[in-house]
């Protein structure tokens, strides 16, 4: 046996870890933090995961794994989010100290520098003999899939973040339900009128959402060059145009969040706007009938881009029980196991079987999420991306849209970011 694979063994070095996690003001404070729990007779399997709701608990879905498995005991651990800083400081954390749990929840975000640092068990082999795999679709694998080609992630939920749009304001103004982003002009143009604007777009932090259909979707990506392309710099333009020529955004869309956009949709003072199906039952309590949903538009050369909010389970490379960890990670994202776990998050079931009775949302949000799978994409994971999506898009976008400096100005600023 290498040097190397004895160190995956006993848990990752610590110099590599804190090469690759960025997170040696962390290893001395957590690394005695995590104390083994002793191991009840047969195996016990430590699983992490986070819920938005402390109240919400997996006993239910334990207890009756365990009462199938009698083998297996699964302790439950409950780590707080703390908007993903907190949960993945612990994780890494536990990682280089030896002492990670089994499996955990995790995100695409950190897929590859947890592949780089030897930390996940590829799944290809188990994956093989699960009966149940293709129940979830072939759109969701691929996502999950890392660049090496092998399958680290178990898909356990997702959403996917489409256009709602008013059915009686858009009626009422003689327009569809955009399909491609001349629709989507067209539509933003007639109706802003009457102290409605056609888009409630999000400037402020997390407002990338509402820019990437647009800009991603138009042609620009995170590679090298991909900023300052001529292709990106005029998808960028027809975005910020948007608010300062054609004035389809309200006044305050600069600094716009979350609930600036749901508010002021649900109020009607915008017709379309973009989130996820998280917040349909909050839109539906609102407006009824008077608000469904569609797949954010596409470009003129038919390409689409929009986010894709990720959740899946992973092994640890370093668990003793590798073989007991991937029987109760499947059992989370079998039918009606999946449905219940999705109960307690609110986000959409990831099996095909479970989405066919899927009664958490109304019917036409659902749909128009799994329309979306097709273009869903996510941010790179990169250590910069965190920067981007904080300080650098909100920034640019807030002073292009007030005019401080041009579209390609915030372009090349980005692109600056993550390419120098």
């Amino acid at each position: 046996m290498t040097k190397d694979n004895m160190t995956r063994k006993k848990g990752i070095g610590r110099r590599r870890f804190l090469q690759l996690a960025g997170a040696g003001a962390l290893a001395a404070p957590f690394a005695g933090s995590f104390p083994a729990p002793a191991v009840a007779q047969g195996v016990t399997v430590r699983w992490w995961y986070h819920f938005d709701n402390p109240q919400h608990s997996p006993a239910e879905l334990v207890a009756k794994f365990e009462k199938e498995n009698p083998g297996i005991k699964v302790v439950a651990e409950s780590i707080p989010w703390g908007g993903g800083n907190d949960y993945y400081t612990r994780l890494f954390a536990a990682l280089v100290a030896g002492n990670a749990p089994d499996c955990a929840m995790v995100k695409l975000n950190n897929q590859a520098r947890l592949v780089e640092m030897g930390a996940l068990e590829p799944l290809d082999d188990m994956l093989k003999g699960w009966n149940a795999r293709t129940d979830i679709t072939e759109d969701i694998w691929q996502l999950n899939r890392a660049s090496d080609g092998k399958q680290y992630y178990l898909p356990l939920q997702y959403v996917v973040l489409y256009l709602y749009y008013r059915p009686d304001l858009f009626e009422k103004a003689g327009v569809a339900a955009p399909h491609t982003f001349d629709d989507f002009l067209k539509a933003a143009k007639a109706l802003t009128r009457d102290g409605v604007f056609g888009f409630g777009m999000r400037g402020g932090a997390g407002g990338h959402d509402h820019w990437g259909p647009f800009v991603l979707g138009g042609g620009a990506n995170f590679r090298k060059g991909g900023m300052v392309s001529d292709k990106a710099l005029a998808a960028n333009r027809w975005f910020v145009d948007l608010g300062t020529k054609e004035k389809v955004f309200p006044p305050s869309a600069p600094t716009d969040g979350f609930r600036q956009i749901i508010d002021g949709f649900k109020a009607g003072r915008t017709a379309m706007t973009i989130h996820h199906v998280g917040s349909s039952n909050e839109m539906v309590e609102a407006l009824g009938d008077k608000v469904s949903a569609v797949p954010v538009p596409r470009a003129p050369d038919g390409n689409g881009w929009t986010s894709f909010g990720d959740e899946s389970n992973a092994v640890f490379a370093a668990s003793a029980n590798k073989e007991a960890a991937f029987k109760w990670i499947t059992f989370l994202s079998t039918a009606e196991n999946n449905v219940t776990f999705n109960g307690f998050t609110g986000q959409l079931t990831v099996t095909t079987s479970g989405m066919a009775n899927w009664k958490l949302h109304p019917k036409r949000f659902v749909e128009a999420s799994e329309q979306s799978l097709a273009m869903a994409g996510v941010l790179p994971d990169s250590p910069k991306t965190a920067d981007f999506v904080r300080t650098v898009w909100p920034t640019n976008m807030q002073r292009a849209l007030l005019g401080q400096i041009s579209p390609d100005d915030m372009m090349q600023a980005i692109e600056k970011h993550f390419h120098g």
